[in-house]
């Protein structure tokens, strides 16, 4: 069966501080899949989702990226985001003032209290506790993280990148959040996770492994996971895999 091609690379580079951080990299992310590109620190993993997304000073990249076969190239953040991008980061933002009700229904299809209500419990907050309180610094990390991956729920994106959905997360919260990917996929939506977490990179469907800003590796979960062993895939990168987290951050 042929796969249908939701997000494409051709020949990405970008260079930032006057070092190559993307070389002529070329992945394609199949619809309705879940991803995880791999590699370690430094490798371009988190600037590969950035550029994706338009993000300020990631505009300036050579070769194209494809999203449902058209360029994203002279397109905004706001653009990219109307065509049903959408970024979860790895360290979540704050909103004083705002409450996660109104955060969590921003951007959603049905903005009723009810569906934000639903989304929550779909990532393990209690509605009743949550709804009202402020997207501030007296919730965690692991919490902001989840209301955000609520917030995306309530989209109906067709591709969620990732970065590092597993950071200050315990092990409890991380299932919730599996859980919601879950969710995505069999709603149809592509997910693209970046990771260099064994337990992350075992829930998807097919994987990357990317050094030095260039493709070394690619195809089932199982032929990347040589990855976090002792034979590293060889590249030229001085880095080796940082070691499985075991509690949260």
């Amino acid at each position: 069966m042929t796969e249908t091609s939701m997000l494409e690379t051709k020949d990405l580079r970008l260079d930032l501080g006057g070092s190559r951080i993307l070389d002529n990299l070329s992945l394609e992310f199949w619809a309705g899949h879940v991803h995880a590109v791999v590699g370690p620190n430094g490798a371009g993993k988190s600037t590969l989702a950035n550029t994706v997304m338009g993000l300020s000073g990631y505009t300036g990249f050579a070769g194209d990226i494809l999203f449902e076969g058209q360029s994203l190239k002279d397109l905004s953040i706001d653009q990219r985001a109307q065509k049903g991008i959408t970024l979860a980061w790895q360290e979540p933002a704050r909103y004083e003032g705002l409450t996660v009700e109104k955060f969590v229904s921003a951007g959603a299809v049905d903005k009723s209290k009810g569906n934000s209500a639903h989304a929550l419990d779909l990532v393990g907050l209690e509605p009743d506790q949550y709804l009202g309180r402020a997207v501030d610094r007296t919730l965690s990390g692991g919490e902001r993280k989840r209301i955000e991956l609520a917030s995306i729920l309530t989209m109906a994106p067709k591709l969620v990148m990732m970065d590092e959905p597993d950071s200050g997360i315990d092990v409890d919260a991380l299932e919730k959040i599996f859980a919601a990917i879950r969710i995505l996929r069999e709603r149809g939506t592509t997910v693209l996770m970046i990771t260099h977490s064994r337990t992350v990179l075992e829930k998807a469907d097919h994987a990357f492994l990317i050094c030095c800003g260039r493709m070394m590796e690619k195809g089932a979960v199982e032929k990347i996971m040589d990855y976090f062993g002792e034979k590293c895939i060889p590249c030229n990168h001085k880095n080796e895999p940082e070691p499985e987290r075991t509690d949260a951050e």
